[in-house]
């Protein structure tokens, strides 16, 4: 067990390496390895990975997303046991993995997280690596590259590039552990990698709250006043909510925005959709579907970029519960969320 777990430990490190120097966000690395993945364990019961692993491949489970000093690395038989045949890992009965039933919103059903205080699943993940049994072909792609034009160009030619991230409380970061988890941050820093003559600089516009209506009022305050050469727009969460925004007037808000940003500044624009919330919260009209299509109808229709974050999340939702991609066990992703968003984006190609 010794060795088992040391060896374990090298390849956390090697990965985790591999995430924060931005070289695990090539097509081989993105197709060959899960860092990270998060799970939240009901008692006993097995929960899936997304995706089936390889029997004779490490697979490392801790605490943290990211190895640390606060780090506890948990034991294969001790803590949890891997059903390799149907792609799960299950506590044991004297694991030190914390137990989701003991959450403050577990069972809960049609919540309102307003009579929850606390409310949250920080401290009941489980982070795991692993090698896939089979390549995935994920996340789906589709080049954006003709739609961003002039921001490649400047980033080849080391010029200097500023980029404005625009939206709600996920955009703003939500519940991503370190600034430097938030997925646009994990994005520009990766193109930084990928481009290191070039000049980048990010600003974070967000707004928690902020649905296209907001987003219209703060516009020339956030955005236009940042003189940015990119910016990257996802609203949906809480224009999807209940007393929301019609799926008419959210895309009318969204062009009316773009057309602001195109009259003001020579900037590139990128929508990204948003991912389903809990779909036990009360607040939810859980029509999130609807407003990914309209965003990425709204880029069709404007000549912008689109970011597919709906549906890359899906495909890792497919094996994966709710609450094991949450970070406030509601609408804000995890580190592993933030993951997901940034890939989508890397999947762009820029």
């Amino acid at each position: 067990m010794k060795s088992k777990l040391s060896f374990s430990i090298i390849a956390i490190s090697i990965l985790a390496t591999s995430i924060v120097c931005g070289c695990a966000t090539t097509s081989s690395a993105r197709l060959s390895q899960q860092i990270g993945e998060s799970c939240v364990f009901i008692g006993e019961q097995p929960a899936k990975f997304a995706f089936v692993p390889e029997r004779n491949a490490p697979i490392v489970v801790r605490n943290t997303y990211l190895p640390g000093t606060d780090t506890t690395g948990f034991v294969e038989s001790r803590d949890y046991v891997i059903d390799y045949a149907n792609g799960t890992v299950r506590r044991t009965s004297e694991s030190r993995i914390p137990n989701f039933q003991k959450n403050i919103l577990y069972g809960q059903d049609n919540f309102d997280h307003n009579k929850f205080p606390g409310f949250g699943n920080k401290g009941y993940f489980a982070f795991v690596d692993y090698t896939p049994k089979s390549k995935f072909q994920w996340p789906r792609r589709k080049g954006q590259t003709k739609l961003l034009k002039n921001a490649r160009a400047k980033l080849r030619s080391g010029a200097p590039v500023k980029i404005v991230a625009y939206g709600d409380s996920i955009t703003s970061g939500g519940d991503a552990t370190k600034l430097e988890l938030i997925f646009w941050r994990r994005w520009a820093d990766a193109l930084q990698k990928k481009y290191p003559s070039a000049a980048i600089t990010t600003v974070n516009g967000a707004t928690g709250g902020d649905s296209t209506v907001q987003g219209l009022a703060r516009l020339q305050e956030k955005v236009l006043g940042a003189q940015p050469d990119l910016v990257l727009i996802g609203f949906g969460m809480n224009d999807h909510n209940r007393g929301g925004v019609p799926i008419p007037q959210f895309e009318s808000n969204l062009k009316e925005m773009i057309a602001k940003i195109r009259a003001a500044t020579t900037a590139e624009i990128v929508l990204f959709s948003a991912f389903p919330p809990n779909p036990k919260w009360t607040y939810g009209t859980h029509n999130m579907e609807a407003y990914a299509v309209a965003t990425g109808r709204v880029a069709a229709e404007t000549n912008c970029a689109f970011a597919d974050v709906f549906s890359n999340w899906q495909t890792i939702a497919t094996r994966k519960k709710p609450e094991d991609l949450l970070g406030n066990n509601i609408n804000h992703p995890n580190d592993y969320g933030h993951w997901i968003y940034f890939e989508t984006l890397n999947a762009m190609g820029l």
